[in-house]
């Protein structure tokens, strides 16, 4: 070695020169070095003789005097690299990364030293090889070094690692006066490759050379930030996943991390392209991974033996750590395990129990409940925000900024393997136990501060509901905890009403419920459990049983315990309850009762909402100036006390009391004012963001759009009604939205399809007891019936929704049902006339009765034509002409306009 001072020399090379022809392990070789070193005395007071370079060889770095005639002279360091620069080979597949390189390229010319910052196998040794790559033009072959510091053990190392890689020749323990000597005059680019291990000597020496050497460009990559001046920091992102849940096969691959994923999977064997039916399955892979390179290729490489859905069968049974990928891979990027592990050892004692017990969160997580799991007393709250921080540094963990505290969040990855440690160590069951707590406390102090069900405070718990889910997981299936889980399930169920989760939230309510022990009974908890079982069952499932028993339980224990604000909420669900049963005078008495508490106990807010109801409940038993007056004095109370929200039951009054007077306007004559509330309340309902709000606006205000003859924005809406019903599980109004497209369909002339998508309707409607709309349904499936030639069908299908109107109270549609029955009547091949103008004579009668002007019209319509048909056009004018001079608006909706026409015609004749 002295013979090629400076210079590497394998292993093979020294073994060759002093074995020359015989077989010698390399462990003897290592024996020999050792022994040679003790000779020298290498170590000794700082001074080195030979050094270990890592899966390279030896070198010499003492300086070396040779003897010979001319005395003694030292050997002078050469002038530049003594060989071709060590530079990886670039990677063939550099995928998603392309617009990264050209970025970091580019700052690199103009920073010096760019640092790529990233956690393990996120592909930043890649991403470096390939900047340098790109830059070979720029700075040369020969002007470009790549330093791998992934081997080192012992960060004193690092200026000899340096000093090797450039063929630097050294005379000395110290390696960085010559290297600084030696890059002072040169133009190069310098790659510092896995530096996290030995950062604490690899940064300042970056710091010293980039200030020794102006033309020296550095290029570092770490699981943290070297933080030394000149530094730009590029974080390293995750490569894309599909952001959709069900993507295709096209959209899918338009994502790198698919991308590499089918890649690695041709690699492994697999050659069949991707799917529709499997793309789904590979997305959810990418993301569980994180978009993490070489997650992805290890998981990916498993494709050619498994397949894509026994791949993900691996995952699913916890593999993701341990399956094998490339054999010339560093060992620790051989499995996601050895590369968790390698991160791992490089934290300080506390910073693995912390990492540990944070594991036991589920996405993302503030500050205050890290300290509440992490920390073992008051006073480690210091320990936890320092070891956080470090985390975060060293890229095991991601913080995101929000318009609220900061949140944090482990990769899943990183969250199996600390999960793992923690479990080992037999600490897991004390973190989930102060989890659970913590997430009990923070919602029973969260949802305090507004009703029960109203939905106030949701968006702020709402990033919380994957620890609130698991955190429920844990405490039923903990025996020692059923009272945590009972108090944690009432307290989160108003969470999974605001998110409209409701199949969940009657999951958990039910489980509470059923685990109440005796001393339970009667408690505020079995209040909020039965009240939150009662308005899930209702919106999710229709109007079982079940719901009115919750609602009844509820109603009881509110007033044992004298909580005026549950009454309210719960007469406010029995109202909703009778109003979609079709009770609706049970409704109007609900409605009172309520208005009574209120008065008694209750504020604006409350107050408004019984406005509303009982506005609602007129409207329904057939009274619309009754319900104009009460909605008009509930949008007063609201507009004095600026009330926002109004949510009883998971239903906002507010949109409802909208919703109602739009129809009582229309219903009473004034038809524009009617459609510009109606526009008004889908507005409001579409800036709320609630599903079970805005499907109730619709529902009840797209019969005002369809009325007045707007079928372009009636057809919109409806579709959205059906779009957010699936969406969301809100079965009851699925079942409308196809009532309501099926009537629409009829109106635009496509009565066949109109009619059978109306008998889906009124078939969903019967099996969640959805008995709102009915009859206006059964109405417009006779229509569709007469318009589609079968009139002995539509007629015994009107006169059976006639029968029923009048048996069960359902007199605010008794005037239409009876307007239709006169028309199919007429559209009979033997028209029955006296019956048909008995028909419409009521129809104009019930009209009347109810202040319903518009629908006095439009029976008044047909009877016209059929007087002016059979010589009566002066009673035809008369009684026309007597209604149609009542309207002040709307003379430009299709029953006016017709109604002038006929008119016209009339006049005309007479």
């Amino acid at each position: 070695m002295t013979g090629r001072p400076g210079e590497v020399v394998s292993g093979r090379e020294l073994i060759d020169l002093v074995w020359p022809g015989v077989f010698v392990e390399e462990a003897n070789l290592r024996v020999h070095i050792a022994a040679l070193r003790k000779v020298l005395g290498d170590g000794k007071d700082g001074v080195r003789y030979i050094v270990n370079v890592p899966g390279r060889g030896y070198t010499f770095v003492a300086p070396v005097r040779r003897s010979g005639a001319g005395g003694t002279a030292p050997i002078a360091a050469p002038a530049g690299p003594a060989r071709a620069p060590n530079f990886p080979t670039p990677s063939q597949l550099l995928v998603g990364r392309s617009e990264t390189v050209a970025t970091l390229s580019s700052l690199l010319l103009s920073r010096r030293l760019v640092s790529v910052v990233g956690p393990g196998g996120i592909g930043k040794t890649t991403v470096a090889v390939a900047v340098a790559n790109a830059l070979r033009q720029e700075f040369g072959d020969d002007a470009i070094c790549f330093v791998d510091l992934g081997s080192l053990t012992n960060p004193a190392d690092v200026p000899s690692a340096v000093a090797s890689a450039l063929g630097c020749f050294v005379q000395g323990p110290d390696h960085e006066p010559y290297i600084r000597a030696f890059l002072a005059d040169k133009r190069i680019l310098v790659v510092l490759d896995n530096c996290e291990h030995v950062i604490e000597t690899a940064a300042p020496l970056c710091a010293r050379l980039l200030h020794a050497a102006p033309s020296v460009h550095l290029l570092a990559t770490s699981r943290e930030a070297l933080r030394v001046e000149g530094e730009y920091v590029h974080l390293l992102l995750p490569l894309d996943s599909p952001p959709d849940e069900t993507p295709s096969a096209v959209q899918a691959l338009a994502s790198p991390a698919v991308q590499l994923f089918m890649e690695r999977a041709a690699s492994s064997g697999h050659h069949a392209r991707l799917s529709d039916a499997e793309a789904p399955i590979v997305a959810k892979i990418c993301r569980r991974l994180d978009g993490i390179a070489l997650a992805i290729e290890l998981v990916a490489s498993r494709v050619g033996t498994h397949g894509i859905q026994g791949t993900a069968d691996l995952l699913d049974s916890g593999a993701e750590l341990f399956l094998p990928g490339w054999r010339s891979a560093l060992p620790r990027h051989r499995t996601l395990q050895a590369m968790l592990d390698w991160s791992f050892r490089l934290l300080s004692a506390d910073e693995q129990r912390i990492l540990c017990r944070l594991s036991v969160f589920v996405g993302q997580f503030t500050l205050a409940a890290a300290h509440a799991v992490a920390g073992d007393a008051d006073g480690e709250t210091q320990t936890v925000t320092s070891a956080i921080a470090s985390l975060v540094d060293k890229s095991l963990m991601g913080v995101f900024s929000t318009s609220g505290p900061a949140y944090y969040r482990l990769l899943d990855t990183t969250r199996v393997y600390a999960a793992a440690k923690l479990t080992e160590d037999g600490q897991a069951e004390a973190a989930e136990r102060r989890h659970a707590g913590y997430f009990t406390g923070l919602l029973k102090q969260g949802m305090a501060k507004g009703s029960a069900f109203d939905g106030h405070n949701v968006t702020v718990h709402a990033p919380h509901i994957g620890n609130v889910r698991k955190a429920l997981a844990w405490s039923f299936s903990s025996p020692d905890d059923r009272s945590l889980a009972i108090e944690l399930a009432a307290h989160a169920a108003s969470l999974f009403l605001g998110l409209s989760l409701l199949d969940e939230c009657r999951q958990w309510c039910r489980r509470a419920l059923s685990a109440l022990r005796e001393a339970d009974h009667g408690t505020r908890w079995e209040l909020e459990l039965q009240g939150a079982l009662a308005m899930s069952s209702m919106y999710a499932r229709g109007n079982s049983l079940e719901v009115r028993a919750g609602i009844e339980r509820g109603l009881e224990l509110s007033e044992i315990l004298q909580d005026g604000r549950h009454q309210l909420q719960l007469l406010s669900g029995l109202y909703i309850f009778l109003t979609r049963q079709g009770d609706f005078s049970g409704a109007l008495a609900a409605a009172k009762r309520s208005a009574a508490v209120a008065k008694a106990s209750g504020g604006p807010t409350e107050n408004a909402m019984t406005e509303w109801m009982l506005g609602g409940s007129y409207h329904l038993t057939g009274n619309q100036a009754a319900a104009l007056r009460h909605c008009k004095q509930g949008s007063k109370l609201a507009a004095d006390f600026r009330l926002g929200r109004v949510s009883f039951f998971g239903h906002d009054h507010h949109v409802s009391g909208l919703a109602t007077l739009a129809r009582s306007l229309w219903l009473c004559g004034f038809a524009d004012q009617g459609c510009k509330v109606a526009r008004q309340g889908i507005k409001r309902a579409q800036s709320y963001d609630h599903p079970v709000s805005y499907c109730i606006a619709l529902i009840y205000l797209v019969p005002v759009l369809h009325w007045s003859g707007d079928f372009r924005a009636a057809e919109e809406h409806t579709e959205i009604v059906i779009e957010q019903a699936i969406k969301y599980s809100l079965a009851p109004y699925r079942a409308v939205g196809l009532a309501l497209k099926g009537e629409l369909m009829v109106a635009n002339g496509d009565a066949p399809s109109g009619v059978e998508i109306l008998r889906a309707g009124l078939r969903a409607m019967d099996t969640d007891q959805y008995r709102v709309v009915t009859l206006p349904t059964r109405r417009a499936l006779a229509e569709g019936l007469a318009l589609s030639g079968r009139p002995q069908e539509a007629l015994a299908t009107i006169d059976e929704a006639v029968a029923r109107a009048e048996q069960v109270g359902g007199i605010l549609w008794l005037p239409d049902l009876l307007r239709a029955r006169g028309e199919i009547l007429l559209a009979q091949p033997r028209p029955d006339l006296p019956a048909a103008e008995c028909a419409l004579l009521r129809s104009i009668d019930c009209a009347r009765k109810q202040s319903a002007l518009s629908w006095q019209l439009r029976a008044a319509i047909p009877l016209a034509r059929m007087w002016k048909e059979h010589d009566r056009g002066r009673d035809a004018r008369s009684m026309l002409e007597d209604i149609h001079q009542r309207f002040t608006e709307g003379f430009e909706t299709q029953d006016l306009v017709a109604a002038r026409r006929l008119l016209d015609e009339l006049n005309s004749t007479n």
